[in-house]
């Protein structure tokens, strides 16, 4: 067994509308790339892991494979939520810790330009009684009853929970954390979008589901994402160039929801993203106070300050103070989603999980332009899928 995995070559597309590319051709682009970045070739991958949740029926891999190159290797196909692009990842990496490659290829890939809400529920009937029936047997379907299916609902309610049990958070609150990932893209050159907002124009655009209007929520774009993962073994055999950018996986942890009675019928998006976060220090052997950024799940402006609390980047409940303090601008003392975030980055679901880790690793690796955090020794990549998934990978630069 490998004693430690690490990221060789990494890409991504820039997010945003592609009507010209369709999804293989997005992935083949970020796969390509990826691989050169490596300095290998498709020749030496053992393990292909393709994530692609909108047709997760078509075996994406496999036409993956007929236009970089088919050789024969294992080919899984993920599909896991907005964790599909991490849950990839590790596929690639359990493969390289189990001994059975020294190279893998993982890629995420989505097609989403112009796909309005998703999830979007329906009650489906005006009945006053309610017959129980189906797999969840006394569970009734909760939309249009006492929530709602679609993603800016289910998300605005779980910011209002937060502030009804801690208090401290407004309107205005969540949209200033929205103002600071806008003002993050700039920067980022494949963001889908890179426009700064004022707070007034965040807090006066489209109301979505409240407390996130239009600019609060993740842009649904087209977009792929790939990395090349290595052994620790097979990276000493490497020149010192590819062994200098490499970065090493201190952890890679993916998490479901452990039973509870509420998360039955409403989403926990905490319980598991506290649990993977808890495991993914323990993996790493270092805590929350050692990362020099984190990049997280902000589906809606409501989320990150949420993620603040679940990462443990923060105490229990201080999630409002912790924004407040300055620390998750670029300049402050815990940098969250330099890149921009889901909000201005976009959101093309399974690829987010591995474009999450490319800017982490373009820190660690000092290549990421205007927007380097200096001296970026470690960082977290996060993401969480409703139903639930939530993958955590804390990254190391090469000694």
């Amino acid at each position: 067994m490998s004693d430690d995995v690490w990221i060789l070559g990494i890409n991504m597309t820039k997010f945003g509308k592609h009507p010209d590319l369709d999804t293989v051709d997005l992935a083949a682009a970020a796969a390509r790339d990826a691989i050169a970045d490596a300095g290998v070739s498709m020749g030496d991958m053992g393990i292909l892991a393709a994530g692609n949740l909108m047709g997760a029926g078509l075996g994406i891999g496999q036409a993956l494979q007929k236009q970089i190159g088919q050789t024969g290797i294992p080919v899984y196909n993920v599909s896991n939520a907005c964790a599909t692009g991490a849950t990839a990842l590790r596929t690639a990496i359990m493969a390289i810790k189990a001994g059975e490659c020294d190279f893998g290829l993982a890629v995420g890939v989505e097609k989403l330009a112009g796909a309005g809400l998703l999830a979007g529920g329906s009650r489906g009937d005006t009945k006053s009684e309610w017959t129980p029936k189906g797999r969840y047997g006394a569970v009734a379907p909760v939309d249009g009853r006492i929530g709602t299916d679609t993603m800016p609902g289910v998300f605005a309610q779980i910011g209002m929970e937060y502030g009804h049990k801690y208090g401290g958070t407004s309107f205005e609150l969540f949209a200033r954390i929205s103002e600071k990932n806008h003002a993050h893209s700039t920067l980022n050159p494949l963001a889908a979008y890179s426009k700064r907002m004022t707070l007034d124009e965040i807090m006066n655009d489209m109301m979505i589901a409240y407390p996130n209007t239009r600019p609060m929520c993740s842009a649904n774009c087209d977009g792929a994402a790939a990395a090349v993962v290595v052994s620790g073994t097979k990276l000493k055999t490497l020149s010192q160039e590819q062994q200098r950018r490499a970065v090493k996986v201190a952890a890679s942890i993916l998490t479901t929801d452990p039973w509870q009675e509420s998360c039955q019928i409403l989403p926990d998006v905490n319980t598991l993203t506290r649990n993977a976060a808890t495991q993914a220090y323990e993996a790493a052997g270092i805590g929350p106070e050692d990362l020099d950024l984190v990049e997280l799940h902000d589906c809606f402006a409501t989320a990150e300050l949420v993620h603040y609390d679940n990462l443990m980047l923060c105490e229990p409940g201080g999630a409002v103070d912790f924004f407040e303090s300055g620390a998750t601008w670029r300049d402050g003392s815990m940098p969250v989603n330099v890149s921009g975030g889901l909000e201005s980055k976009g959101h093309p679901i399974a690829a987010t999980g591995i474009a999450n880790v490319w800017e982490v690793c373009h820190h660690l690796r000092g290549e990421a332009g205007d927007r380097q955090i200096e001296n970026a020794k470690v960082g977290l990549a996060h993401v969480i899928g409703l139903g639930s998934a939530c993958g955590v990978h804390i990254l190391e630069r090469a000694a």
